[in-house]
C-alpha cells in the first residue's frame, strides 16, 4: 500500500494487485467483495456504486488513458461521529477500483479517522489473495 499526495494537496493511498496475485476477474468482482466487508461492518452504511467509466466515456468531450478497461467506485460511510458540520466535507468514502491490462489499482482517499483508514487498508489489502 502507498501512501502519497495527489496532485500536491489529496492524501491518498494506492495498491496496484497484479491479476495473477488475486481471484477476482474484473472490477465488479472487487466491488461485490468490498460491498460485503462494508455491509459486515456495524459502523458502515453502504450508499452506492458509481461507474466511473461508463459516465466518462459517455461525455463529448471524454478523455479516459487507453490503458484503463474499467473505473468504478463504492461509495460508504463510517459516520460514527458528527462533532460539527465540517466534517461533512470529508464524507461519504469513496474505494475506487480501475482495471488495467494486468492489474488493479485500488485507490482512496485518507479519512480523518483512524478507524476508517484500518478498515479501508485491510479491505483493500484482502483483494490480493493469492
Amino acid at each position: 500500500m502507498k501512501q502519497s499526495l495527489f496532485q500536491e494537496k489529496y492524501p491518498i493511498f494506492t495498491l496496484e494487485v497484479a491479476k495473477s496475485e488475486t481471484t477476482y476477474q474484473n472490477v465488479d468482482e472487487i466491488l461485490a467483495y468490498l460491498k460485503a466487508q462494508i455491509e459486515a461492518d456495524p459502523k458502515c452504511r453502504f450508499i452506492a456504486e458509481f461507474d466511473h467509466y461508463s459516465h466518462t466515456s459517455a461525455l463529448p468531450e471524454a478523455e479516459i488513458a487507453p490503458e484503463i478497461k474499467d473505473a468504478k467506485n463504492i461509495v460508504f460511510c463510517f459516520g460514527i461521529k458528527l462533532p460539527n458540520p465540517e466534517v461533512m466535507a470529508v464524507r461519504p468514502r469513496s474505494i475506487g477500483v480501475t482495471e488495467l491490462e494486468d492489474r488493479f489499482v485500488i485507490a482512496f482517499m485518507e479519512a480523518p479517522m483512524p478507524v476508517a483508514n484500518n478498515a479501508m487498508e485491510a479491505w483493500a489489502k484482502g483483494i490480493r489473495n493469492r
